[in-house]
Order: structure tokens, then C-alpha cells, then sequence
């Protein structure tokens, strides 16, 4: 079972360090390392996200003994690249995200805790056919819904409204519930047909804002543009000038909100080639990650539509 590091925090191991790390771990896994980046999560980019997705399905596709992988992560962006993989990995073998809050020189490290149940979640047979897993704090997560709610605190990786999939304790890995959405084996998004993201940006609703931005963003290339709205789906200023710009570009606007949680219903509004679509209940960051793999198979507004409803 590989562990893929990813990027880590300040003080940045290895692969090979963070499993030579973890005492006990052969009771669970037998674990393999891999280096793949070793940057600050922030400083990935979309053409590694490809390349680390074509790299985990090629793992897959090659080693049918091959239980699941584990792959590490800055928190900072950890729920974008889980999201990521969740929509383009396509086994029903879980990926496990896992990373830490605290870095290894500071008291009260918790990475290898983190890493070892990250592990014990990989190889169990009922982690297979969940998607993506986010594991921090001995809490398991749906990649779709986890977000980071806290800068600092241990347990800042949430699942809000619908709740945690479930624990790892001392006896056993424990789930409670499933994920409903499409996800890796049943999805349609296939990474060895991209070779480069279409740009999606997001913009923030916030008093007297102004629509230039939005002008702006289009008339530098977005082909997408996330609006993380106020409430269920209330712009201010002149947004509305600015999206109705962009609808009259072609470019599609995804309509989220900046609460937190809630979903926005749909209200389609076409203009000059453009679409406005609902973006479910997905974070701003996860829409746009949905926008762009839906960009880069299909213009066709009514099938976008369809893939925030099913994803």
C-alpha cells in the first residue's frame, strides 16, 4: 500500500521518513513509500493535480493486489486535491487524504497519529467504494464535504450538516454512514483525456462589491467563474453587472454561497453563450474544481448542470 507524499507542513518529511515513523504499522498495512512533491500544498498545480491522478489510477489498474492509497497533504488545500481525486480516480479502492495540523518540531505533533489511522482506513475492505476519504483526529470525512473550519485546531477538518462517515479507535475502523454522490469508479471524468484545465476563478460577495472584477476576470481568459454569494444566492454592487458581462461572453457562472453550508436551488439564466448554474451545496472550492473537469468535457450547459447535481 503506497504512501504518496504530497506536501506536508512547515517542517516537510519524506514518504519514506513519515512511514519509517509510524511504529506498529505492520499490524495494519504493509506499506510502501513513494515521493511525489515535497512543497507546501499551496504551491501545487493543476498539471500536478493531473499527473497525481493519472499516477494513483496507473497504481491501480497495475497492482490488483493493491488495497488502497494513502497520500499526504498540507492542510491548508487538502479538501481541493481530495475533491480532485474524489472526482477523478476511478477505482472503487479508497485514496485516504491525511495530513496535520501541528509540523513534526512542534510539541504535540500529531502527524504520525494521523498517518497510522490514515493507513489502518486504507486497508480496510469497508473503506472500499466511499470515494476519496479525508482522515484527521481519528475522524473520517467524505472528500466531497470535508472542509477546514479552523486555522489552528486539531479537529478543523468537518463535515457540516451531514456528519462525520466515521472513526478509527483503538479496536476497529468504524463507519456510520455512505456517500450518495457519484465519485471515482462511477465517475465520467477521465484525466488521461485533459491535458490542461480549462481557468475558473472565484469571487467573493461582499458589500457594495463591484462587478469589474468579474469584467476583469473575463477579460483575462476565465472560461468559469465561481460566485460564493451572500445567504442563497445574493449578490451586491454592480456583481450583477459583472455577471451578466460574463454570461454574454460565454463564460458560466456557478452560483454558490460563502455560509458555510446550504445548497442554492437552481435557476438557470442563459446569456449570450454563457450559463449561470446552480452549484448544489459544494464549498466555492470545490465548485470550481467541478467546473473545470466539467469544462474540459463539455459546453453544454444542461450536462454542467447535471454533473453539480450528481456530484
Amino acid at each position: 500500500m503506497p504512501c504518496l507524499a504530497g506536501s506536508l507542513n512547515a517542517a516537510r518529511l519524506t514518504a519514506d521518513e513519515l512511514v519509517k515513523s509510524l511504529p506498529g504499522l505492520e499490524r495494519h498495512a504493509r506499506a510502501e513509500s513513494e515521493q511525489f512533491a515535497n512543497v507546501a500544498s499551496s504551491d501545487l498545480t493543476l498539471g500536478q493535480w493531473l499527473e497525481l491522478s493519472r499516477h494513483i489510477n496507473a497504481l491501480f489498474t497495475e497492482d490488483a493486489d493493491l488495497a488502497g492509497i494513502v497520500v499526504t497533504s498540507g492542510t491548508d488545500t487538502l479538501e481541493e486535491i481530495a475533491y480532485f481525486l474524489n472526482l477523478t480516480v476511478r477505482s472503487e479502492r479508497p485514496v485516504v487524504v491525511v495530513g496535520s495540523m501541528r509540523n513534526p518540531s512542534t510539541l504535540g505533533y500529531e502527524g504520525a497519529a494521523n498517518l497510522l489511522a490514515a493507513f489502518r482506513v486504507a486497508a480496510n475492505p469497508a473503506s472500499r467504494g466511499r470515494g476519496t476519504l479525508v482522515v484527521l483526529n481519528d475522524e473520517i470525512n467524505a472528500a466531497r464535504e470535508a472542509t477546514k473550519t479552523d486555522a489552528l485546531r486539531l479537529d478543523t477538518f468537518q463535515t457540516r450538516g451531514y456528519g462525520i462517515l466515521g472513526v478509527v479507535d483503538f479496536d476497529r475502523v468504524a463507519y456510520y454512514r455512505n456517500v450518495v454522490k457519484r465519485h471515482t469508479r462511477d465517475s465520467e471524468f477521465d484525466v488521461n483525456s485533459i491535458d490542461e484545465l480549462p481557468r475558473v476563478d472565484i469571487v467573493l460577495v461582499y458589500q457594495d462589491a463591484s462587478g469589474d472584477i468579474i469584467k476583469a476576470l473575463v477579460d483575462q481568459g476565465a472560461k468559469g467563474i465561481v460566485i460564493a454569494t451572500a445567504g442563497a444566492g445574493a449578490t451586491s454592487g454592480t456583481q450583477g453587472d459583472g455577471m451578466r458581462y460574463a454570461l454574454d461572453k460565454g463564460v458560466f457562472v456557478v452560483v454558490t454561497t460563502r455560509a458555510g453550508s446550504g445548497r442554492i436551488a437552481a435557476a438557470p439564466r442563459r446569456g449570450g453563450g454563457g450559463s449561470r448554474i446552480s452549484g448544489e451545496d459544494l464549498q466555492p472550492v470545490k465548485a470550481r474544481i467541478l467546473l473545470m473537469l466539467a469544462l474540459a468535457h463539455t459546453k453544454d450547459s444542461t450536462e454542467i448542470q447535471r454533473m453539480f447535481t450528481e456530484y
